[in-house]
């Protein structure tokens, strides 16, 4: 498998005309060589690999990356110089968004005659389709949150702190073999609805609220992301339309997505079914992300995104109305492209559930 993700990092190197690919994403070092370190380099040539990283992790990185050749550095900048002379490159292709200028700016004054190239499309797309090995991680992942979330929705009641709520679903994602959180958890009450990015905060949880929880689980270096809205009490006409609302533009995007469609698409079978129930300007953001290594990553589904869908794509798919002064409703699965459509890989159900 590893083996294979190196020749695919060789062809965007092949493509991009350059002599070495330097990789500086800790997310595509793991993905491409299998190293979980925080401090390396991956450097790609034609016909070789090299992983350049500390005395801290020379050992660990030769038993998790045994495609590679693993060179121990001191001073990171004079490692990279010695390598690159040695290898006698003269153009460089690299992670330009992954690059800070201090460090491109180091690059150019200890290598004033190399000439370095931004392939970070070129890797995006490396990652975009997902192997048969990271989709059984994403699903386990999955699991672990959607039963987590199951367990303490009791505990979503009136009186209860929305921190306390999101501490009680990292401990019980924990419980389960979760290593960590994929994000900070979003759990948003009433007005606080109207926030897409919500974090939990000191607010009670009162009577007769919506309430937005929006999680996921960080297990064996994959992620998930999930969001389910519940209603303490019994909902008013009100939260009933919007939250209908919302589930049916999601049921019409996760019913509708093919391959071969565009992402812009994808998002407008759930913005169209939005805004012709009159709730349009109430729907900001994209319609979903790629998830995996990193809990954002590339596709983007959005009215902007760019490129097709193609089987084997892991991505969200999470409408929203947003209410200023009143609340709102996200709901949220991650999916799984097939042949024939899509595959919801989340699994806590999306009629509204009333606590």
């Amino acid at each position: 498998m590893l083996d294979n993700r190196i020749s695919a990092a060789r062809g965007a190197l092949k493509g991009s005309g350059a002599d070495l690919l330097i990789v500086t994403s800790l997310s595509n070092i793991r993905y491409i060589s299998g190293f979980t370190g925080s401090s390396a380099l991956l450097v790609v040539s034609e016909k070789e690999a090299f992983l350049l990283t500390d005395s801290r992790y020379t050992s660990q990185a030769a038993a998790e990356a045994p495609g590679v050749q693993v060179i121990e550095y001191a001073q990171r900048l004079e490692g990279v110089k010695r390598l690159l002379q040695e290898q006698g490159a003269q153009r460089i292709a690299f992670e330009a968004a992954h690059t800070t200028v201090a460090a491109h700016k180091d690059l150019c004054s200890v290598l004033p005659n190399l000439e370095f190239i931004p392939v970070d499309k070129e890797l995006e797309a490396l990652r975009t389709v997902k192997d048969a090995s990271e989709l059984r991680l994403l699903e386990q992942t999955a699991q672990i949150a959607s039963e987590a979330l199951q367990e303490i929705l009791p505990q979503v009641r009136p009186g209860a702190v929305e921190r306390d709520v999101a501490l009680a679903l990292e401990i019980a994602m924990r419980h389960r073999g979760a290593h960590g959180i994929s994000f900070d958890f979003i759990v948003a009450s009433g007005e606080r609805g109207a926030l897409p990015h919500g974090k939990a905060s000191d607010k009670v949880i009162a009577y007769g609220e919506l309430v937005t929880l929006d999680y996921g689980a960080l297990y064996q270096g994959y992620c998930s992301d999930e969001t389910v809205t519940v209603c303490v009490g019994k909902p008013d006409p009100r939260q009933v339309e919007v939250y209908e609302t919302v589930r049916g533009a999601q049921e019409a995007a996760i019913k509708g997505a093919r391959p071969g469609m565009t992402l812009k698409e994808v998002d407008a079978l759930a913005r169209s079914y939005i805004e012709s129930r009159g709730f349009g300007s109430y729907f900001g953001h994209g319609l979903g992300h790629g998830v995996g290594i990193d809990i954002h990553e590339h596709p983007t589904v959005s009215p902007r995104g760019e490129g097709t869908v193609t089987e084997g794509m892991v991505f969200t798919i999470e409408p929203g109305i947003y209410i200023p002064g009143w609340g709102g409703v996200r709901i949220e699965d991650t999916v799984v492209v097939e042949q024939d459509g899509c595959r919801c890989i989340t699994k806590v159900p999306k009629d509204l559930i009333v606590l």
